[in-house]
């Protein structure tokens, strides 16, 4: 597929999607806080299930409570699962999710695609995606896939924001940028923090400076190198044309770090060299191609039609 370059009268809407990326940094903010993070995680959901039968009742709770589980964590996270006519089941629970094939227009389980329940379910209930990661194995690889994508994008585009003058109006309309980051490096660090709190909570593991003191401590070094990086390759390249490689190194740096953690909470072993380089060069290619469609286009490149998109 042909992707054009936006001409210059596109700058409107890149207007508003840096100033919404911007406006997101005080929201960011917030997750800095552990201890909001694991509130949010620890929260309790509750399902209520509806079925015909005894099997297919099983077939759900397996689905929600698999053998995998260590045995403690999965009695206890069956207080959380209730069979509609249960005598001890709540009167009100956060989901329902009916055996497939019983009602339309309800969230319910397949067992030949319960990929499908699953995305409805974070669909309709994404304020409780942390929650659902950290107590139910089945949403933790989509809810932190998501986590990674969206904190690199959000760095790979606020790496543009803050080199674009001309696209963000007079920075005084936005003080208090100034007063909580002295530069992008501090935001883009910050985030990655946030991620790694997030990643951590959703995994099931335990979330904080205390707990994390390593993987922080990486972030915080590794910021200064991927900076320096950006720096150079933007200097190298001429006037305007360095946003990409400065955002999608933004992006590939936060990618690799979200995906690295992933790995370490899963496996409990870091990163190969291998693994490292491989991660990075494929998340650098994919941040070029998200960012080439909301970067700014020179007037005598506007119609000219850029590189094929995969």
């Amino acid at each position: 597929m042909k992707i054009r370059i936006p001409a210059e009268n596109s700058y409107p809407t890149l207007k508003i999607r840096m100033l919404r990326t911007l406006q997101q940094v005080r929201a960011a903010l917030s997750m800095l806080r552990p201890e909001e993070v694991r509130k949010m995680a620890e929260r309790p959901v509750s399902f209520g299930l509806v079925a015909a039968d005894d099997w297919a009742y099983t077939e759900i709770e397996n689905f929600l409570l698999p053998d995998r589980m260590p045995r403690r964590l999965r009695l206890e996270r069956a207080g959380q699962v209730h069979r509609a006519g249960d005598r001890d089941a709540p009167e009100n629970v956060d989901i329902v999710l009916h055996q497939s094939g019983l009602r339309d227009g309800v969230l319910a389980f397949d067992p030949e695609d319960p990929d499908q329940a699953i995305r409805e379910i974070l669909e309709q209930h994404d304020d409780l995606a942390l929650a659902l990661a950290r107590q139910f194995p089945c949403f933790r690889k989509p809810v932190v896939e998501d986590l990674i994508q969206s904190v690199s994008r959000e760095n790979g585009l606020f790496a543009i924001t803050t080199a674009l003058p001309n696209v963000v109006p007079n920075l005084i309309e936005l003080p208090w940028i100034f007063g909580e980051f002295a530069s992008d490096t501090v935001f883009l660090t910050a985030n990655q923090i946030r991620m790694a709190f997030a990643i951590a909570a959703a995994s099931g593991c335990q979330i904080g400076l205390a707990h994390q003191k390593t993987e922080i401590a990486s972030l915080v070094v590794g910021a200064f190198g991927w900076r320096a990086l950006a720096r150079e390759l933007a200097g190298k390249i001429p006037l305007g044309e360095g946003l990409i490689p400065k955002g999608a190194i933004a992006y590939a740096a936060t990618y690799l770090v979200g995906k690295g953690l992933e790995h370490f909470y899963h496996a409990n072993v870091p990163y190969t060299p291998e693994q490292r380089v491989n991660t990075y060069k494929q998340a650098l290619e994919r941040g070029k191609s998200m960012l080439r469609l909301v970067s700014p286009a020179r007037p005598a490149e506007s119609a000219e039609p850029a590189e094929s998109a995969q």
